[in-house]
């Protein structure tokens, strides 16, 4: 029968419209069938049911046709698959079966028949009779009784991929088998002991039954009536109305010849509990007759048989039961695509199931009582005998032999024998199960000849690849090596093999090579790591590793990344040249067109004080004070864009900061340009140079009124900034934490994307030539990263531009504003001492005319050590001011020491650039600095800034 011809479906249900052909099986496959297409198995491994292999779909097709309670545990998980006669025994489970590995659903009942799925598993079927399992379908504990059969069930390429298993529950036969016997041990015994539950004596021709207390009380007659006698009709009132006739024909039977009377009825009894109101008995008596042959006394013994009777019926029904499941049974073992038997010890049939039909061509039928050799022919049964006799013996038996099919070819069979025991222990015959491997056997010889291939491509690639190939052990020794590493390295395998992997890689490399293998030790692949190895001729060769740890070993393919790598730093290379030659190109342009100011102004100079002209002058110096200090300007752009500029951080609020520059901004906007301030409540503070950071915003507003030249809005917005890992609002760079943003937006022209990216590049600009330097966003850029800060621009061509500038927070306090540096007047010093330090001399000499021309007493130094010198002797020092880059002992490193021969003593640092040019350490606390080039009143009111404190 095919499969499609047993497919089943609940009246009124159409199949599911819209189900493809392949999958119709499930639509028609019952309520479980219909679950199992409407379950997602996309999370599983198995996937949607249109990509399962053909023969689970098979198996399921099977199964969910079959009127017999089967179960299949598919894959390895053994994923839970089962029919609509399966469902009852599912119990509590039903809602979450479908799907769950087979172990975890019947967890309870797993150490009885895990066994029996193991066995299966292993390509063993197996059967189970009157299994004993403790349950809990329902909550509580239950003993039940079962009888099985397990069998495998192998995927498309012939491998075991799960099991099937068809079951029948035997707990009400079992139960009824024990009921029964314990009845018959009970009749018995009460038989041979004489002690029925009630004895009587009819006297027949008076019609008086005279009886003990027990009988009465059954029939529902009072005892003391009994006992002086009732008629019989009292009696049979107690009896059940469709047994009386039967009654009173067996006792007129036995008073027309005086014979025995035995009678089993019903008796009901409205005084009982329910469960008791209705009961069996039998009775048992002899009528005697008088001299004339009439009946005359009927004496007789009454027993209660209830339980045997109900034992009885629950056998019958069980039985009636166990031979539908045994002709579902023998359903299931027709559908099996395997053969399947039972041999007795006379080695003949006295089971067959359907498929010796198509494999013989034989009726099953006809084989029962056949022998062995009838069946598959003498040939077959000489090969196959001595298997059977082991089985006969006790042993369980696995082969595979060649044996006839009726289409006239060899057929490969894997036979397996599975003894059958009696209760005594012995062997009752043998269970057979043969299964077609002959296409198996196919696919595995062309897989294994496969696999010889890929073996041979295997080995030609670790003979001729270039790439290093081998495996590492535990102990970090090599252990396996392709000729790749003498060809490259110079070493024989055996060297190699001989000494530590760590002793061929350069020592600079081991910290990263223990690293690494210290991750491979933790289970983890690596890819991408790159060491150099020393070769046998000591050159070093840069490798890139990829590693996979698996068991004991690692292993290891490496590629030669010499030559690339020589020219990817020559490309690096080639491109921070290109990259200075445009910054020096940039450089040049501007600091020549400023030095030609400079020069210029000093030669017209020269000229006009030699021809006695001295009524131009103030303009030349005018000129040439300008360009120094464009040239100057230019300089400290130039040092934020690369970050060196020299900052003096101090918490500083921003709020009062924009607020102090608001008279300053609107007067360098055009009257066009409309300025709004917006800052929010509780600002915090945060920790940066103010200078910078007000010719930062200053900056940003002149680029936002530039981008305006029609007029527009713009707007300088300060807000606290708390971004995490995952906030989309962070910029890329910018790392997690608290920060203090100010936002510049304008209305002007925008920026494209190409624009962008551009923004912060040196010397880069859109404004005309002569307009702009280039330098403007690239100074704040500078500036922010330098304060461990970030800024972002969001613009769009057409529709404005905002710049948003992030400073990190300080989690201090900060003063509310800031007072001018600059005094009306120069001050003039009291005759203080000051200690100069500066190693060019120009600019020492300078500075100490100052200070003589000021009134304070200078001393001088042209290095460090010749500082520290003066600051060690006797005499008075009011102020340390020294260059930061000084030769040998420096700036920082003097004053240090200077502080710890004189505590207290205040230190003014000049700077023009220094690797480390941020001051404000713990160890600088009081100390201030000027930058160079500098004004002589800014100095001056520096000096006596610091003195006066």
């Amino acid at each position: 029968m095919s499969v499609s011809a047993v497919h089943c479906t609940e009246p009124g249900v159409e199949p599911a419209a819209g189900v493809p052909p392949a999958l119709r099986f499930l639509a028609e496959g019952g309520l479980t069938g219909r679950e199992i297409l409407a379950r997602d198995w996309s999370g599983t491994a198995l996937g949607p049911p249109a990509s399962w292999p053909v023969s689970l779909r098979t198996t399921l097709a099977t199964m969910l046709a079959c009127p017999s309670a089967m179960f299949l545990a598919w894959g390895p998980d053994l994923l839970s698959f089962y029919n609509d006669a399966y469902r009852p025994i599912l119990g509590d489970r039903l809602g979450r079966a479908l799907g769950t590995p087979f172990p975890e659903l019947w967890a309870d009942v797993w150490a009885d028949v895990g066994p029996l799925c193991a066995s299966a598993l292993a390509g063993r079927p197996i059967a189970a009779t009157d299994l004993p399992l403790t349950m809990h379908r329902h909550g509580a504990a239950e003993e039940t009784w079962w009888s099985f059969t397990y069998s495998p069930v192998r995927d498309d390429s012939g491998a075991i991929a799960g099991m099937i298993c068809t079951t029948a529950e035997t707990t009400a036969h079992v139960l009824a088998e024990r009921q029964r016997r314990a009845s018959d041990e009970r009749l018995e015994l009460a038989l041979s002991a004489g002690d029925g539950i009630g004895t009587w004596d009819w006297d027949v021709p008076n019609d008086r039954v005279t009886a003990d207390a027990r009988f009465a009380r059954l029939y529902g007659v009072d005892p003391e009536t009994a006992a002086r006698g009732a008629p019989i009709a009292e009696f049979f009132a107690g009896i059940h109305p469709e047994d009386i006739a039967q009654l009173q024909a067996a006792i007129a039977a036995a008073m027309r010849t005086g014979g025995d009377f035995t009678a089993e009825y019903r008796l009901l009894r409205t005084d009982a509990p329910q469960d008791e109101a209705v009961r069996w008995v039998m009775a048992q008596g002899h009528c005697i007759l008088d001299d004339d042959g009439h009946p005359a006394r009927f004496p007789g013994a009454t027993f209660d048989i209830t339980a045997r009777r109900l034992a009885a019926e629950a056998l019958a029904a069980s039985e009636a039961r166990l031979r539908t499941a045994a002709a579902e049974l023998r359903v299931v073992a027709d559908i099996l695509p395997i053969l399947v038997a039972f041999v007795g010890p006379d080695y003949r049939y006295g089971f067959a199931n359907a498929a010796y039909r198509s494999w013989y061509g034989v009726d099953p039928a006809w084989m029962i009582g056949r022998t062995v050799e009838e069946v598959v022919g003498a040939a077959a049964f000489a090969g196959s005998r001595s298997w059977i006799d082991r089985a006969l013996a006790g042993a369980e038996v696995e082969f595979e032999t060649s044996l006839p099919h009726a289409d006239g070819r060899e057929r490969i069979g894997a036979v397996r024998l599975r003894p059958r025991t009696a209760p005594d222990g012995a062997v009752e015959g043998v269970h057979v199960f043969v299964q077609d491997v002959t296409e198996r056997r196919s696919v595995e010889a062309a897989l294994t000849r496969e696999v010889e291939a890929r073996t041979r491509e295997r080995d030609r690639l670790w003979e001729t690849t270039s790439d290093l190939m081998g495996t590492v052990g535990l102990d970090g020794y090599l252990k396996s090596v392709n000729p790749a590493w003498t060809r490259m390295l110079g070493w024989s395998a055996e060297a190699l093999l001989a000494r530590p992997l760590l002793d061929r890689v350069d020592p600079a490399d081991h910290a990263g090579a223990v690293a690494t293998l210290a991750r491979l030790a933790a289970g983890e692949t690596v890819t991408s790591f790159i060491d150099r190895v020393i070769c046998a001729d000591g050159e070093r060769r840069t490798v890139m590793w990829t590693a996979v740890p698996e068991g004991a070993l690692y292993y290891v393919v490496g590629r030669d990344i010499t030559e690339q790598r020589q020219a990817e730093e020559a490309l690096l290379q080639a491109q921070k040249m290109e990259a200075v030659g445009q910054l020096t190109g940039g450089i040049a342009h501007d600091f020549n067109n400023l030095l030609t100011g400079i020069v210029g102004s000093l030669d017209l100079m020269q000229t006009r004080i030699r021809q006695g002209r001295g009524d131009q002058i103030d303009k030349y110096i005018a000129a040439a004070l300008a360009s120094g200090q464009r040239a100057a300007a230019l300089t400290h752009r130039l040092l934020a864009f690369a970050r060196r500029q020299p900052l003096e951080p101090r918490p500083v609020a921003v709020d009062a900061l924009i607020a102090g520059m608001e008279e300053l901004l609107r007067r360098t906007l055009s009257e066009r340009v409309a300025l709004k301030i917006a800052t929010a409540d509780a600002l915090w503070p945060t920790l940066c140079d103010a200078h910078q950071l007000e010719n930062g915003i200053l900056n940003l507003a002149i680029n936002a009124r530039d981008a305006m030249p029609a007029g527009g809005r713009l707007t300088i917005a300060a807000d606290n900034a708390a971004l995490g890992r995952t906030d989309a609002r962070r910029p890329a760079g910018l790392a997690a934490g608290d920060y203090v943003r100010i936002q510049v937006t304008d209305t002007g022209t925008g920026m494209t994307p190409e624009v962008i990216a551009k923004a912060f590049d040196p010397f880069f600009t859109t404004k005309p030539i002569g307009q702009g330097t280039g330098l403007g966003l690239s100074m704040v850029y500078g500036f922010a990263r330098q304060s461990e800060g970030h800024v972002a621009i969001a613009s769009e061509s057409g529709r404005g531009t905002t710049i948003s500038l992030y400073l990190p927070r300080h989690r201090g306090s900060a003063p509310p504003g800031r007072s001018s540096e600059h005094e009306a007047a120069v001050p003039v010093g009291r005759g203080e001492t000051v200690l100069v330090v500066e190693d060019e001399a120009v600019v020492r000499d300078l500075i100490v005319e100052v200070l003589h021309d000021l009134g304070y007493l200078a001393l001088e130094a042209a290095d460090g050590l010749a500082g520290l010198a003066l600051v060690e002797g006797a005499g008075r020092i009011d102020l340390l001011v020294t260059d930061v880059g000084l030769p040998g002992l420096d700036g920082r490193r003097l004053a240090r020491r200077a502080r710890a021969l004189r505590p207290g003593l205040k230190v003014l640092f000049i700077t023009g650039y220094t690797e480390n040019a941020t001051f404000g350490d713990a160890d600088e606390a009081g100390a201030q600095m000027v930058t160079k080039p500098f004004a002589i009143d800014a100095l001056a009111g520096r000096i006596r800034a610091i003195i006066e404190g």
